[in-house]
């Protein structure tokens, strides 16, 4: 199985990830970047500085399989849900 590195890209700072996962395809790395992104936006202290982070995910070439921006993994109300105030 391929191993995936997910690294956090904040403005110039760069948050390697040394170890990675293996994961079957790119398909499982973009869900695991939406679930490890989602996760680190629980926190609330972190969210503003965070939706302008990306998760860079790269292959064991260090080639760039995908970028994930922390503010598309914002799961926005579906069209006629009441929003909550």
């Amino acid at each position: 199985m391929p191993r995936y590195f997910f690294h956090t890209q904040i403005g110039e700072d760069v948050i390697s990830d040394p170890t990675g996962i293996e994961l079957r395809d790119p398909d499982a790395a973009w869900e695991a970047a939406r679930e490890t992104i989602r996760a680190a936006l629980r926190h609330p202290q972190d969210q503003a500085r965070l939706m302008s982070a990306c998760l860079v995910v790269t292959d064991a070439d260090g080639e760039v399989v995908l970028e994930f921006p922390f503010s598309e993994a914002v799961a926005l109300p579906a069209d006629g849900t009441p929003t909550r105030h």
